[in-house]
């Protein structure tokens, strides 16, 4: 399957964050998160799922093109931690675990050092993307955390 997803050759310019759109405290699995995105768009739409756990599990290499923003997928990382809304699913809300903040800060902060530039957005800050994804102010995140 992941041989035959676009491989892109241009630079990494973004890192987007999101949420898998999962209740508070279900314990969804990256493989679940990428089985629904294949059967949805035909391949992972991720590069990185974090789980309750704080585990990341790579699931695109970094030349892979993801599947996660509309038309701004090249040189685009996307990150999705498995959660976001409410237990009901009735609301967005920031599930994440102590463990998936820290899994998200480290993978920031490795993808900063590798790609020097390097822009960080909440999906919902994408031009036209009408989501509450990833429930979260990540720009606020970023500042609170430092980077």
């Amino acid at each position: 399957m992941m041989g035959s997803i676009k491989r892109s050759k241009a630079p990494i310019k973004f890192l987007t964050i999101h949420c898998a759109a999962t209740p508070e405290g279900r314990a969804n699995t990256a493989a679940e998160v990428t089985q629904w995105d294949i059967d949805r768009f035909g391949q992972p739409s991720y590069h990185w799922v974090v789980d309750l756990f704080g585990r990341a599990i790579r699931t695109l290499d970094d030349d892979q093109i993801g599947a996660h923003v509309g038309g701004k997928n090249t040189g685009n990382i996307g990150i999705c931690y498995v959660g976001g809304l409410t237990k009901d699913l009735k609301a967005p809300k920031d599930t994440r675990t102590p463990a998936q903040k820290t899994a998200l800060r480290d993978l920031v902060i490795a993808y900063k050092r590798k790609y020097p530039g390097l822009v960080i957005r909440g999906h919902r800050e994408w031009p036209g993307v009408r989501k509450d994804c990833p429930s979260f102010d990540v720009s606020a995140w970023l500042r609170a955390e430092g980077l």
